[in-house]
């Protein structure tokens, strides 16, 4: 209300000034006197203040159509001008209506349309690093793949996108299986952008894959770098990588390399059950029993496992049951009720002809966790105190259908394997495998699993079953003991006769090692 008031009583100010100058020119005396052509004209003050304005005026629209001449000669010489900004700002709102409509119709799931506006969007707006990118997408999303391919290579080959080309590329190598190509796209991806967890997750599975184990360390280095990866973490991955680099060793016949490989290994994860089992079977071999029975006694008290059982026998792969016994309690004394030691200890007392020990070393186990191992042990307990052949059988043919129990799960994708490997073989996911129970129990081993995981001959010995053991029948054998009497009998006999003990030279001879 206040500035129209003050607006008002300006412009009543404003027409007074002005009526008062114009009354003060006419009352003036003088003028302006004008000779053009020897024509003299003669102004009096008001007439002079008019001619002066209309001056200005004509004055300010010559130099208004002089600037627009040269504006146009400019704008036709291709000069940046107000005419071409007023042109290209056309064209960038057309670009932008279309590059919209490319989006909602890539989020739409309409890949062609989306292709077709980004096209159109690419001819208004002169951005390629923005329109090659939606029309790759939209191409890939309309499966045009050939074309989204040649967009890529537009990307790759401009500094401010390579990156994105070099991924998108990547990916495809991926679909198509060409691991190769995708794993040398990805090292070059990581070394335009190292600190990008995607491709660093990437890199190091493709090179996990490639048995590049070297190359996978230094990119896993590269991550505890740049702070994307716990220390912890980094210690027992980069442990995995050693033992699978210790295991490839080995496989070409460096055995002192390897070791070397595998104690490096052991010393970052000491709890990684094949990094412990493969140094300490190292240590063996130097002839080093302290340091192999220090490692092995460290990894049972983080996870008792029967790898490591099988490693702690070979440590004195020719002492006598007893012995053997006696020496196994300093290994399960630091996890006493784990369900490993319970199962360990009632093999070695079978080995022993204890059978009563064996059966208290078994605890509740057949109530509380009855599956195959555990079932197994108790029909050749039973067969070693003499019970009947029907009772035997009894227990073996519970064992067929029992669950397994712990094996190698992958976390991932939950597919069984029936040996460790630092990569899943179905997913291909680095460091997912834990020694846990299936989700599902009916789900057996891909490659099978020994139904009687007693007490074996030494490593490199014949793989004899021990005093006291009963081998168990194929699950079609027991599923025919079941159900037909004659059957019955024979699978009896066989039981009988493979539980029969065996001379005690032979007993003592043989060692005792959990097969797996």
């Amino acid at each position: 209300m206040l500035w129209s008031l003050l607006k008002i009583l300006f412009f009543v100010a404003a027409v007074a000034a002005i009526a008062y100058g114009a009354l003060w020119l006419m009352e003036a005396e003088g003028g302006v006197q004008i000779i053009v052509a020897q024509t003299e004209f003669t102004l009096g003050p008001l007439e002079s203040a008019i001619a002066l304005v209309v001056l200005l005026v004509a004055l300010w629209l010559v130099l208004k159509l002089l600037s627009l001449l040269i504006a146009t000669l400019r704008f036709i010489n291709g000069d940046e001008t107000a005419l071409s900004r007023y042109f290209d700002r056309n064209r960038e709102r057309k670009g932008l209506k279309e590059l919209t409509e490319s989006l909602n119709a890539l989020a739409a799931g309409d890949g062609k349309t989306a292709m077709v506006e980004a096209r159109k969007a690419g001819k208004h707006l002169n951005r390629p690093e923005l329109t090659n990118l939606i029309t790759a997408q939209a191409a890939e999303a309309s499966g045009d793949h050939k074309t989204a391919e040649q967009v890529y290579r537009k990307l790759v080959e401009d500094d401010r996108t390579r990156f994105v080309g070099v991924r998108g590329l990547m990916k495809q190598k991926l679909a198509e299986g060409d691991t190769e190509t995708a794993l040398q796209l990805a090292q070059r991806a990581f070394a335009l952008k190292p600190k990008h967890e995607e491709t660093q997750d990437l890199l190091l599975k493709l090179q996990a894959g490639a048995h590049d184990w070297a190359g996978a360390r230094k990119t896993l280095s590269a991550k505890l770098k740049q702070g994307a990866l716990p220390r912890d973490v980094h210690k027992r991955r980069d442990a995995v990588l050693a033992v699978s680099e210790a295991k490839d060793v080995i496989d070409e016949g460096n055995d002192i390399k390897a070791r070397e490989a595998a104690i490096e290994a052991n010393r970052l994860s000491p709890d990684l059950i094949p990094a412990a089992v493969m140094a300490a079977r190292g240590y063996i071999e130097q002839g080093k029993a302290k340091n192999a029975a220090r490692i092995i006694t460290k990894a049972w008290a983080a996870q008792p496992h029967p790898e490591l059982a099988a490693a702690f026998a070979e440590i004195h792969p020719d002492e006598s049951p007893q012995t053997r016994l006696k020496r196994f309690q300093t290994l399960v004394k630091a996890q006493p009720d784990h369900r490993e030691s319970k199962l360990v200890m009632a093999e070695l007392n079978i080995a022993a002809e204890d059978f009563p020990a064996a059966r208290r070393a078994l605890g509740d186990l057949v109530e509380t966790d009855p599956d195959v191992r555990v079932l197994t042990i108790m029909a050749a307990i039973e067969r070693g105190e003499g019970a009947s052949d029907a009772v035997v059988q009894g227990w073996l043919a519970r064992a067929v259908t029992a669950p397994r129990g712990p094996q190698w799960i992958c976390e991932n994708c939950n597919a069984i394997h029936p040996e460790w490997t630092p990569v899943c073989e179905n997913c291909g996911a680095f460091d997912t495998l834990a020694w846990t129970r299936p989700a599902s129990q009916e789900v057996s081993s891909p490659a099978g699993t020994a139904m009687l995981p007693l007490v074996v001959a030494p490593r490199g010995a014949a793989g004899s079953v021990e005093a006291g053991e009963s081998a168990p029948p194929t699950e079609d054998a027991a599923g025919q003991a079941a159900t037909d009497d004659a059957e019955a009998q024979e699978q009896d006999a066989d039981s009988a006769a493979e539980a029969e003990p065996e001379p005690a030279e032979e007993r003592d001879a043989e060692a005792p090692a959990r097969s797996t």
